[in-house]
C-alpha cells in the first residue's frame, strides 16, 4: 500500500561498485511495501478503515510539512491544485485498497494490485491512440488470466471477492493518479516533497471528512483508544516505514542511481506481499491460487519489460 512516489528524474548511471548501496535501501522499501498489506489487515476492521487512515497519515504530515516548509510555500496556486486534485485520487485509491485488504487476503492484496503496471500502459496507448505490441498484450492477458485463478476456490468457478473487486478498483485508480500526474503540467516542475505534502495533505482532508459523518465508522479517537501495543505497531509500521522511509529512500535513490533500477525493484512488491501473506500471515492459496499467483508475477514482469521497449 503505497503512499506517492517521486518523480524519478534522469540520474547519473551510478558506479558499479556503490550501486548496490544504492539499490538495497530500495529493495527495503518494496519489502516493506509488500508487508503493508498484511500490516493493515492486522490492525483495521469494516468499522475502523477511516479512522486508521486519519491517524496514519496525521502522524506522517507534520514530518513532511517540516523537512519542506521552505519549498512548499514556494508552491504556485495551479500548482495547489494540480496537487490538490492529485491528493483527492490518491484519498481514493487508500480508500479502496484499505477496505479491500479487509475483504480478502493480503497475498490476494499485493498481487492484484499489481495490474496496475499492465493498465497504465494499456491507458497510455489508448490516450495516444496506439496499439501496444504483441508482447504486451500477451503479458497483460496473462495477468488478467492469473487474478481469474488467484480468486478462485477450490469449489469450481466463483466470481471474484468484494475485497478483490475492491483492490481490482485501486489498481484502476493508481493507473488514474499516474496519467493525472503526467498530464497536469502545473505539478510537471514541482518539487516532489511539496507535492507529495499536498497531495497527502488533501487525501488527509477527504479522510477527515469522512469521519466526521454519522455511520461511516469509529472516530480517530476511539479507534486509538482501543488499540493495543501490537496495533500501535501495525500503524507505526504504516507511517514511519512504509511512508516516510518510503518517500526520503526514494528521494535519495533517484540521484544516485537510475530510474529503471529504481523501478524495477519496487516492482518487486508483488513478490513481498505473497510472501508476507503465506509466511507471516499463515495465508494459504490452493492449487489455482498457485497458478493464479505465478501468472500474475510473469505477466506484469514480462508488461514492464514490454512497455519499456515500446517506450524506448
Amino acid at each position: 500500500m503505497t503512499a506517492t512516489s517521486p518523480a524519478l528524474a534522469p540520474a547519473e548511471r551510478p558506479a558499479p561498485r556503490r550501486a548496490w548501496a544504492a539499490d538495497l535501501p530500495v529493495l527495503a522499501v518494496a519489502v516493506v511495501w509488500g508487508g503493508s498489506y498484511l500490516a493493515a489487515k492486522g490492525i483495521t476492521t469494516t468499522h475502523t478503515v477511516i479512522a486508521v487512515l486519519v491517524l496514519r497519515f496525521a502522524l506522517v504530515l507534520p514530518v513532511l510539512v517540516l523537512a519542506g516548509w521552505t519549498r512548499l510555500r514556494a508552491l504556485t496556486p495551479a500548482q495547489l491544485r494540480g496537487a490538490g486534485l492529485l491528493g483527492g485520487v490518491l484519498g481514493g485509491i487508500f480508500l479502496l485498497e484499505t477496505y479491500g485488504v479487509v475483504h480478502t487476503s493480503a497475498t490476494n492484496a499485493g498481487l492484484i494490485i499489481s495490474l496496475t503496471m499492465v493498465f497504465t500502459p494499456l491507458a497510455e496507448a489508448a490516450i495516444r491512440r496506439r496499439t501496444p505490441s504483441p508482447a504486451f498484450l500477451g503479458a497483460a492477458a496473462l495477468s488478467v488470466a492469473g487474478v481469474v485463478l488467484l480468486t478462485q476456490g477450490g469449489g469450481g468457478f466463483t466470481a471474484p471477492g468484494t475485497g478483490d473487486l475492491l483492490i481490482l478498483g485501486a489498481a484502476l485508480a493508481r493507473t488514474l493518479h499516474v496519467l493525472l500526474m503526467a498530464r497536469i503540467e502545473a505539478v510537471q516542475d514541482a518539487d516532489s516533497l511539496s507535492l507529495t505534502t499536498v497531495q497527502l495533505g488533501a487525501a488527509v482532508l477527504v479522510f477527515a471528512l469522512l469521519a466526521a459523518v454519522p455511520g461511516t465508522g469509529d472516530t480517530p479517537w476511539a479507534a486509538a483508544a482501543g488499540f493495543g501495543a501490537a496495533q500501535w505497531a501495525g500503524l507505526a509500521f504504516l507511517a514511519v516505514f512504509c511512508t516516510l522511509f518510503a518517500f526520503f529512500v526514494q528521494m535519495w535513490a533517484v540521484r544516485r542511481t537510475s530510474p529503471s533500477r529504481v523501478s524495477l525493484l519496487l516492482g518487486t512488491e508483488p513478490l513481498w506481499a505473497a510472501a508476507a501473506g503465506i509466511a507471516l500471515g499463515g495465508e494459504h492459496l490452493g492449487a489455482a491460487g498457485c497458478a493464479g499467483a505465478v501468472l500474475v508475477l510473469v505477466g506484469t514482469a514480462c508488461g514492464r519489460r514490454a512497455a519499456g521497449r515500446t517506450d524506448d
